[in-house]
């Protein structure tokens, strides 16, 4: 069940604030004082990130929610992370206490652009500040002193949730003991930030956009369909849509989600186009275009470095311990770009492993092929970066000894 709390005023690093902030949230487990586990969410994900009951706060010893509770998963219904957070997973719920937030600028309960504002009385819209990751840090820091968790065993995120949790190390280096970077980088490369400038351009270039100001209505469906769709080619590899798609036909008619060009009766409609506009489809009617542009700045803007003289500069006070996992087939957040992570790490003196999974799912895999994960990662959270079950590592002898493809699976 999400839950709400109202935080009172929120200042934003851009300099704005709003009179209250409200974030939506999950906990799973039991706070026993030292296992709480924060869980950091990707680009459009929510709260809800695993099905998992939830215990009574007040029983465990830890804060209630503040009276107010949000739908079952504010329109998400999927849990995003079911298959590493539970009872006898990866991220084992009765072992730790785990907390997910919802971001601040997102749409899935805490404030962002379409929550009400309590002085007008009327959607924020672009009226909400911008925000960044550090907006975000800063917002789970006060939801766990709400919660009285004054220290995380880990917190733990993939993506841009990878991001998030690299700057509790920079911003919060004495309530964190273990840093869990997944599938993500120090900051996005030249390439990614193009897309995302593209995929921005989509939506405010749609004219039922109106200068974000489209509420209530559908709002620019056409802009955010087509933002997803520049997403999702983003998410996966060139090995990946070969197998899963080739140049097959889609086998069904031309979809009205897009106008067609008058060639579309005569040419094949494709599998992968297909595939396109089914994601399309299914992400306007869960999230919100304007909520999309903000988390999007929010990740473009990130600079672990941001601040300090490097990046190693900027994880010098972290006294605990960094796991970073990257994907053989992931061009959103490489391997290369992982290790730039570690290196960083390791030059402050801080117990670090690399774990390189093997695969052709692209920036997918740190969602959709859980198995390879959860060893590392429970390993990780168990007994720290000597921990295993690692096995195969044989394509690791001309790296440094930190590196080790994972291929054992938890949960076969």
């Amino acid at each position: 069940m999400t839950e709400r709390v109202s935080l009172g005023p929120f200042e934003f690093a851009c300099g704005e604030s709003i009179p209250d902030l409200e974030l939506a949230y999950e906990t799973y487990g039991e706070y026993d004082g030292g296992n709480a586990v924060l869980v950091c969410h990707a680009l459009t994900g929510s709260a809800h990130v695993a099905n998992v009951a939830r215990t009574g706060a007040e029983e465990s010893g830890v804060r209630g929610g503040g009276g107010r509770t949000a739908r079952d998963t504010d329109g998400q219904a999927r849990a995003w992370w079911n298959d590493v957070v539970g009872p006898a997973k990866a991220i084992d719920t009765t072992e730790y206490f785990v907390v997910c937030a919802n971001v601040p600028g997102s749409c899935y309960g805490s404030s962002g652009p379409p929550a009400t504002n309590p002085e007008t009385g009327e959607p924020y819209g672009t009226d909400f500040p911008a925000v960044t990751v550090a907006d975000w840090t800063r917002a789970q820091a006060r939801l766990l002193d709400h919660l009285g968790v004054d220290r995380l065993h880990a917190v733990v995120g993939g993506s841009v949730g990878g991001m998030n949790a690299l700057d509790w190390a920079k911003r919060y280096p004495d309530r964190v003991d273990r840093v869990g970077a997944i599938a993500t980088a120090a900051r996005l490369d030249p390439q990614c930030l193009a897309i995302d400038a593209v995929a921005r351009r989509a939506i405010t270039s749609d004219p039922k956009w109106e200068g974000g100001d489209y509420y209530p209505g559908d709002g620019p469906t056409e802009g955010l369909g087509l933002a997803r769709q520049l997403g999702h080619v983003m998410y996966l590899s060139k090995n990946s849509m070969d197998a899963k798609f080739g140049r097959r036909a889609a086998g069904r008619a031309v979809p009205d989600t897009f106008p067609a060009d008058p060639g579309a009766g005569f040419f094949t409609y494709r599998d992968v186009e297909s595939y396109l506009d089914y994601q399309a489809e299914r992400f306007v009617d869960r999230f919100d275009a304007n909520s999309y542009l903000y988390l999007t700045r929010a990740m473009d803007d990130y600079d672990l470095a941001e601040g300090y003289t490097s990046d190693a500069d900027a994880l010098a006070a972290f006294d605990g311990q960094a796991l970073c996992v990257s994907y053989t087939g992931d061009w959103h957040f490489t391997v290369e770009q992982a290790e730039t992570v570690a290196e960083a790490f390791r030059a402050t003196g801080t117990p670090t492993a690399h774990h390189i999974i093997e695969s052709d799912h692209g920036h997918d895999a740190f969602l959709v092929e859980p198995g390879k994960l959860g060893p590392a990662l429970r390993g990780f959270l168990a007994s720290g970066v000597r921990a295993g079950p690692i096995t195969d590592t044989a394509s690791s002898t001309d790296r440094p000894s930190q590196f080790a493809p994972v291929h054992t699976s938890l949960f076969s």
